[in-house]
């Protein structure tokens, strides 16, 4: 249930593999009402947040590259991923952890030598860098759309824009889904909905916080943030947060957002899915000291997406514990969509296997207990 970020992967895995899936969404692969959408997003390996991730990116970069050349366009451009803060801070600190750990090739760098390599790029007295090449740019309506769309052209079936009202069935038996278009029969359930999660796993023993994230489009000086002449992906861990952003994948226009931060909201139904002027504001006061190119003064668009948020901000990805025919994966915090091929992978693995090749034990939806 749920064809988004991990649904769609996992449904294209599994349909791979030959087993008779059904990939069900209340909207269509690629809407924008979830947290899949604003066409891009950011993958790295030198994962800052926790070494235990990078394992996963290994994988999943190989997984982007196979999809892309099967699906016919563009989904993985790689442009590098810049990375700003102070020296001890946790977001230099982390990249050069699992950097060290896992043996990734990631340049240290000066405040001075980012400015004369990146000229788009202020960094103030202070504050360091590090560069990894392999960070880039993920088409991410596109690779949401191109894993359901090969997945149906494995032999898997979609049902789009329809809802699940409700399971029924005992453990041991198949588990029956009503849903707005009739009844279905599975052995097995993935849920990944999503900030609907919390509504499927009543027994989970933590809070899912859904957070209300504005993405916007600045103007910018042509040729300024041109990824083909080096500009990359950025991170910048500031005072105000994380601020991080995109290269000029359209000449012209950069696309910035802040990952700290933003209005909590109960249901994701009611979270208010239009671009403020306080949005576009906010962001310009943080861009227009960091990106000295960027118009600060001309939006050019912006979109709103939500996260679903954990208490420690890492993914819950596991068998239910009501339910053994059940799994989740949920929670992905505001980071996730880089690893949702390998999580589809993983866990096709774990429903045809009894478990995946790479751990995940670190996402275990146990912890909370």
């Amino acid at each position: 249930m749920g064809v988004g970020a991990a649904g769609s992967a996992a449904f294209y895995h599994l349909a791979k593999r030959g087993i008779s899936v059904i990939g069900i969404d209340q909207f269509e692969p690629g809407h924008g009402r979830g947290s899949s959408h604003g066409e891009t997003r950011v993958i790295r390996t030198a994962y800052h947040e926790h070494p235990d991730y990078v394992p996963l990116l290994q994988r999943a970069i190989p997984l982007w590259k196979a999809l892309e050349e099967e699906a016919q366009e563009s989904l993985y451009t790689p442009v590098g991923c810049l990375e700003v803060g102070p020296p001890d801070g946790e977001v230099i600190q982390g990249v050069l952890a699992s950097a060290k750990l896992h043996g990734l090739s990631v340049e240290q760098l000066t405040g001075s030598q980012i400015e004369g390599r990146f000229p788009g790029f202020k960094v103030p007295d202070g504050m360091v860098g590090t560069y990894e090449r392999e960070g880039g740019v993920l088409a991410v309506e596109a690779c949401i759309r191109a894993h359901a769309r090969l997945g149906v052209k494995r032999g898997g079936v979609l049902w789009e824009n329809t809802r699940v009202l409700g399971k029924s069935g005992a453990e041991g038996e198949s588990i029956t889904l009503d849903t707005s278009r009739g009844q279905v029969q599975a052995e097995q359930v993935i849920v990944s909905t999503g900030a609907w999660a919390g509504e499927w796993f009543p027994e989970l023993s933590v809070p899912l916080e859904i957070r209300r994230k504005p993405l916007v489009w600045f103007s910018a000086q042509k040729g300024a943030y041109d990824p083909k002449a080096g500009s990359p992906v950025f991170l910048y861990q500031i005072p105000q947060g994380l601020l991080y952003g995109f290269p000029a994948m359209e000449d012209g226009e950069v696309k910035v957002a802040l990952h700290s931060g933003g209005d909590s909201y109960e249901r994701p139904e009611d979270l208010d899915r239009n671009l403020k002027k306080e949005d576009s504001a906010s962001l310009a006061a943080i861009v227009k000291e960091w990106l000295p190119s960027v118009n600060v003064s001309e939006v050019v668009r912006g979109d709103v997406c939500m996260y679903t948020m954990t208490p420690d901000e890492h993914f819950l990805v596991g068998q239910s514990s009501e339910d053994s025919r059940v799994w989740m994966v949920a929670g992905l915090s505001g980071h996730g969509f880089k690893f949702s091929s390998v999580l589809g992978e993983s866990l096709c693995q774990w429903v045809c296997e009894g478990e995946s090749r790479l751990s995940l034990e670190v996402f275990s939806p146990l912890r909370f207990a």
